[in-house]
């Protein structure tokens, strides 16, 4: 016999070293404990577990209890079966990488990981890991990318073998099945579906397009905020109303001028507002993936998905219907080419993407998806980063009126309001906008990637299928690169040429390479057109009895990060 010396074990008992081996500061009592546990639940019987928990005999309390501790113990095997690495290539390779000690049975690194997530990484990658650092969030190993280097080794130099996304329940069963451009694996349907979104629905000329719509719901709101001037000096709420603004213009984007009929808009944001709760909130599978896919956990994770999908489908489902009658009646119609061009001028999103289906094979559900996103990304860009500016001038009465200032100069006298062409002089509304994507980027911490093929970075191999957050909150707080990181100084983008186009990775707001935010050209028009119009058309004051120190800038953390309260402001007529 081989290896006669050696103890034999049966497959179904043979002890397999816990993960938490390549830690060599963990106390030898938990490795050990951990082995006990991992040993005994391998010595469970899986299929006579699950036979017990398919037995149909009715319930008595006792034997309730005891299905309970059945289906605990099964979940438990599954996942112990799942996180058991040793001896793991990818594992040998992650285990060198820098990671915090501490860290525990099960929950991996998570307890390390506080409320703002962003702020807790940066702070863990300051002490272990500047440029790369490796956590175990419960099952999951996660590499945090912190610097500028490292994120340029990410996103330039290695952007194709980082472009796919991690699978998850939740974001498939909303992006109809990751068929999206945000949560979509990198393959030929993302490059698809990316060609689409940039050739057709953002291009530079589309978004020009677009500039009447801009304008007329910007005078929408500066008519709302004169009726509140011209009362009672009452507060607004201003994050509301720029929530409103935000979410009317991609309704009317996405769908066309008629968006507010029977309500839509209204149910578009409650939508989009219960897709970011969902995609933002604490989702068991991002941790303990082989936990969630078990039957009963599953239907519980996905049932609220579910049910929110079915309401999309019922919106976009009408909305596509109503298009696509339009579109047959119009080819129907004897059209000179004037008309047929002033008609694709004037197409939605929803237009564009019917008119280009057969080009691109996409089916009603990858249209939906590719909808979705930009109803989602379209929406919580430009309101958040807007409250941020107004909520950082209201701090800085100097700035405010440094920025008033330039805006009222640049404007003709006995203009209305203004429009894109007086923008382009404006250079230091343009610095203020930058530097609130600096201080408060809507999403400190990018959709994860996943790695496609081992590559090395730093000196550090790091296999296929790793999951990788990049930190650009971190990146616009570095201290080695940007003097007072803190504080709000739209001049230190006065001083010297660097943007957001994914090209300085200092600055990566709308991120860089493959999985770069296709709408930046969009957003940035509306952050200027928008905020422009609020310091030339008011002055603002804080509510009677608040000074400055006193607005709260405690932030939430989601699917994108806001500010806790909302911001409350008195317009007052310029």
């Amino acid at each position: 016999m081989e290896g006669g010396n050696k103890k034999r074990y049966n497959t179904n008992t043979q002890i397999v070293m816990n993960d938490m081996d390549e830690q060599p500061s963990m106390a030898r009592s938990g490795i050990k404990s951990q082995r006990r546990l991992t040993l005994w639940l391998s010595s469970i019987d899986e299929a006579k577990l699950a036979m017990e928990l398919n037995n149909t005999e009715p319930l008595t309390a006792v034997s309730a209890q005891a299905a309970a501790v059945l289906l605990l113990l099964l979940l438990l095997l599954r996942f112990a079966r799942a996180t058991t690495m040793a001896g793991d290539r990818k594992s040998v390779l992650l285990s060198k990488l820098p990671s915090p000690p501490l860290r525990l049975p099960v929950i991996g690194h998570m307890h390390l990981v506080g409320s703002l997530p962003h702020v807790s990484l940066r702070d863990l990658a300051v002490k272990h890991g500047p440029d790369l650092m490796l956590l175990r969030l419960g099952s999951i190993p996660t590499l945090v990318v912190s610097s500028p280097r490292a994120a340029e080794a990410v996103l330039r130099t290695h952007d194709l073998a980082f472009a796919s996304r991690p699978r998850a329940m939740i974001p498939d069963i909303i992006t109809y099945g990751a068929t999206d451009s945000c949560y979509g694996p990198y393959g030929d349907h993302f490059r698809k579906v990316r060609k689409a979104v940039t050739v057709h629905l953002l291009n530079s000329h589309k978004v020009q397009a677009y500039r009447p719509a801009r304008e007329e719901e910007v005078r929408l709101v500066i008519a709302k905020l004169r009726d509140a001037a011209a009362g009672a000096a009452a507060p607004v709420d201003m994050s509301e109303l720029l929530h409103s603004f935000a979410n009317d213009l991609i309704c009317r984007a996405v769908s066309g001028k008629f968006f507010r009929e029977e309500g839509r808009n209204k149910l578009f944001r409650e939508l989009i507002d219960t897709n970011a709760s969902l995609l933002g909130g604490f989702n068991l599978e991002d941790y303990f993936p082989s936990l969630a896919r078990t039957k009963l956990l599953s239907k519980v994770i996905c049932a609220r998905a579910m049910g929110v999908r079915r309401r999309w489908d019922q919106l976009l489902d009408k909305l596509i219907d109503d298009h696509a009658t339009r579109l047959v009646r119009r080819h129907d119609q004897d059209q000179d080419d004037d008309d047929d061009a002033q008609q694709q001028q004037d197409s939605d999103f929803i237009d564009i993407l019917l008119y280009h289906q057969e080009e691109y094979g996409f089916t009603r559900d990858n249209i939906k998806a590719i909808l979705v996103d930009m109803f989602e990304a379209g929406t919580d860009t430009s309101y958040l980063v807007l409250e941020s500016a107004m909520v950082e001038l209201m701090r800085k009465p100097h700035l405010l009126a440094k920025l008033q200032d330039e805006v009222r100069r640049v404007v003709p006298k006995g203009q209305e309001i203004v429009n894109e062409d007086n923008i382009v002089d404006m250079v230091y509304l343009k610095a203020v906008i930058k530097e609130t994507l600096r201080l408060h980027p809507p999403a400190p911490l990018y959709i994860p990637h996943l790695s496609r093929e081992d590559c090395s970075i730093n000196g550090y191999m790091i296999p296929t299928g790793t999951r990788v957050f990049v930190n650009a909150w971190a990146l616009g707080r570095d201290a080695n690169f940007w003097d007072m990181p803190d504080e709000f100084l739209p001049e230190r983008f006065m001083d010297f040429n660097i943007d957001f186009k994914g090209h300085d990775f200092h600055f990566l707001p709308f991120g860089s390479g493959r999985r770069m935010c296709p709408g930046i050209h969009s957003a940035t028009v509306t952050l200027e057109i928008m905020l422009a119009n609020l310091m030339y058309c008011f002055n603002w004051k804080l509510p009677a009895g608040m000074k400055e120190e006193d607005i709260d800038m405690t932030e939430v953390f989601g699917l994108t990060v806001h500010q806790k309260e909302k911001l409350f402001l008195v317009p007052q007529a310029a």
